[in-house]
């Protein structure tokens, strides 16, 4: 087993979550922001160009989650968006994190590859942090577009699972 830039990419962004926890100034935030989006958007070309490793399938959804839980932390302390809001722009995050538990627990931990609605999410995730970053009056349009989307890439996911899941590891 070797560990490769793709994975050092992914692993970014764990101290970008904790940076983004610790930073009082919202212009940090954002850079911080498109830190971790780039590093998210790199990850998987530099994963097809120069290999992965059998780290990548699990130690990328983890990167990711962890961010967004640190970075949607904040924007649920703030008080500017519901409890609702809030699940609905991480709700792909907690179906996938229970989904792969659940994995996990029967010994038989499987990765699905991503899928455009999952970068959809992704995408309408980081503009929501940005709206919330900038005070912007649509942040709360756009954290209900991002659950509306979540919803559409859970069902795209649960259509495509039999099929697509692939072994960790394998």
């Amino acid at each position: 087993m070797r560990w490769t830039g793709a994975d050092t990419l992914s692993v970014l962004r764990i101290p970008l979550a904790l940076a983004f926890l610790l930073v009082p100034n919202n212009g940090w935030r954002l850079a911080i922001v498109g830190a971790a989006a780039l590093t998210d958007l790199l990850d998987g070309p530099v994963a097809r160009r120069f290999g992965s490793s059998p780290f990548g399938p699990v130690l990328d959804p983890i990167a990711d989650k962890l961010f967004m839980a640190a970075a949607v932390g904040v924007v649920a302390f703030s008080g500017r968006l519901s409890v609702l809001e809030i699940v609905g722009v991480l709700l792909r995050d907690i179906v996938a994190t229970v989904a792969f538990a659940v994995t996990l627990a029967s010994h038989h931990p499987r990765a699905i590859p991503a899928r455009s609605m999952g970068k959809a999410v992704t995408i309408a995730q980081i503009l929501t942090l940005v709206a919330f970053l900038v005070d912007s009056p649509y942040l709360r349009p756009i954290a209900w577009a991002t659950a509306a989307i979540a919803i559409v890439a859970i069902w795209d996911y649960y259509r495509v699972a039999p099929r697509a899941q692939k072994r960790l590891g394998a």
